[in-house]
């Protein structure tokens, strides 16, 4: 699905009123009511249900208030707090006030400080806080009592970071943020999650307050996914279930193991042999067919113990217990690549001389679609314009932001200050896919085409999960082939973040293991299944 400006958004609802004949007023309604919904669902039935609905007096503290009337019906009891003079809500969202007054329901109007001074106690008192002041149609700063109100949570909550409220639920953007990927002139409520409509706004997906959105929801309240595409410029692509409804991702009754690839993964090295048993992990979750793991004789045993399923087949190795460039004489490592769909290589792998020299001659001249992650960058670190020289036709580069500098020569904090352009820079200077990882990983082709992932949680953060995600994507690679490239990498990003928020259900992030998440994958793809029949 396409990313959508302030401006597009405003005319995707213009259209859907004028073209399908839903009334403005009624897609107000849809949007309250999966506010309303998405409160319930994250609550838990330990907390009192102390809910505080901020409004404004525009079209986002209309939806604020369906929200407010729906959770009554739900049995909870919100207060409801009005930054603005009741008597100056027009449109749509003064026809819901009035809705909401008539039902016998109340609302706390906050005009000045001493209103909001006075509110202040009980709003700090929540457990959800529900930020319905601000919409996309923010223009400049968050000012006056609203920006006071951000300030005010923002330290309660420790920017979203303390146990207190427990919820924080955004209302289309967070309050402060711009919705065109521009910086934010003033302060920005940060959220644990935002309930957006229709379709993504581009600064919710890429933007330096990005994070400020915390887990983003997409919800479709009456506009068509073709009008979204039709009115939409830009090319920027939120990875959600739709962007994969064409792949086949139910098998064949006749399948069989050769059906689904073989991967090979060369990974591994003395103390890192943990790297290539879990990207074997993620690729056996992911489904392929068959899993070889090169990895250095010295670690062998250990890597071969690791999962009953893997195949493995034993390199060379340097005194340091990493694959030395011997390995590639007399053509048994050609011989290895035989019969092989894919090739993955870096976890684990180390930065010893043979073994960075080793993984340079293996990357420029296999003719297997490769994924190069881990150590395997740090090999070509400040050397990227060795990728140009190839035989591969598919050469899929995984890194993080760290990573990423050292490969193009230049600091994280430049990278991280245009993640976009960086990744899309490199992706056609190289011609690779670029996998750029952190919060919303970035996958630009080289042909431009760019898809922006938000599953995923603070667990992730976690030793080994990259390691996983190279196996989750040699896997889908040797399943689905290189045609759909781009696509077929955002899968693999779309359920790697979607098996971690699957495996930390119940538990406190922190404790979440690599292995954990790839063995949530199989979950991940069945919940995807899902929501693709629910759109459907």
């Amino acid at each position: 699905m396409k990313a959508l400006t302030a401006a597009e958004m405003r005319e995707v609802d213009r259209l859907t009123t004028e073209r399908l004949g839903i009334p403005s007023l009624q897609l107000m309604e849809s949007a309250g009511r999966h506010v309303a919904d998405a409160v319930v669902r994250e609550l838990s039935p330990r907390l009192s249900q102390r809910v505080t609905v901020l409004c404004g007096k525009g079209n986002n503290g209309g939806d604020g208030l369906v929200a407010a009337r729906y959770l009554r019906a739900a049995r909870m009891n919100p207060r409801v707090c009005l930054f603005a003079d009741p008597r100056e809500m027009r449109g749509d969202a003064g026809a819901n006030l009035a809705r909401y007054l008539e039902a016998g329901n109340t609302i706390l109007a906050i005009e000045d400080e001493s209103a909001w001074e006075n509110a202040w106690p009980t709003v700090a008192d929540s457990e959800v806080i529900v930020d319905a002041l601000l919409g996309t149609g923010l223009r400049g700063a968050a000012t006056g009592l609203i920006a006071q109100a951000i300030e005010f949570i923002n330290r309660l909550s420790a920017h979203a970071t303390a146990a207190r409220p427990a919820l924080i639920l955004a209302v289309d953007t967070p309050s402060g943020l711009p919705s065109d990927g521009q910086p934010a002139e003033g302060p920005v409520l940060r959220a644990h999650r935002t309930v957006t409509f229709t379709a993504p706004k581009v600064s919710q997906l890429l933007s330096r307050d990005a994070d400020a959105v915390g887990a983003l929801e997409v919800c479709a309240i009456g506009s068509p996914a073709a009008l979204v595409e039709e009115i939409g410029r830009g090319t920027l692509r939120w990875a959600g279930p739709d962007e994969f409804a064409g792949l086949p991702l139910v098998r064949s009754v006749k399948s069989h193991k050769g059906t689904f690839g073989h991967v090979l993964l060369v990974a591994g090295s003395l103390g890192k042999s943990g790297a290539a048993i879990l990207s074997g992990r993620g690729a056996l979750r992911t489904g392929t067919g068959l899993v070889t793991i090169a990895t250095p004789d010295i670690v062998l045993p250990y890597v071969a113990a690791g999962q009953p399923e893997y195949m493995s087949e034993s390199l060379e190795s340097t005194d340091e217990g990493t694959i030395a460039f011997s390995s590639l004489e007399r053509n048994s490592f050609e011989e290895l690549l035989k019969g092989k769909t894919v090739l993955g290589i870096g976890p684990g792998l180390g930065t010893h001389p043979e073994t960075q020299k080793f993984i340079r001659t293996v990357v420029r001249e296999t003719p297997l679609p490769t994924i190069l992650d881990a150590d395997g960058l740090n090999a070509f670190a400040g050397n990227g314009d060795l990728f140009r020289d190839r035989q591969s036709k598919f050469l899929a580069v995984t890194p993080h932001p760290g990573e990423m500098g050292r490969l193009l020569g230049i600091a994280t904090l430049a990278i991280q200050a245009d993640r976009l352009a960086m990744a899309l820079d490199a992706a056609r200077r190289w011609n690779a896919h670029f996998v750029l990882k952190g919060y919303h990983t970035i996958v630009a082709s080289p042909d431009g085409q760019t898809f922006v992932s938000t599953t995923g949680n603070a667990g992730l953060a976690k030793g080994g999960t990259g390691d996983v995600l190279t196996g989750i994507l040699a896997a889908l690679i040797a399943q689905f082939g290189v045609n759909d490239g781009a696509r077929v990498l955002s899968l693999g990003v779309y359920l790697h973040g979607l098996a971690a928020e699957i495996a930390s259900r119940g538990a406190d992030l922190s404790g979440l293991l690599a292995g954990e998440v790839a063995d949530a994958v199989p979950r991940a793809r069945l919940k995807l299944l899902e929501e693709l029949l629910k759109g459907a």
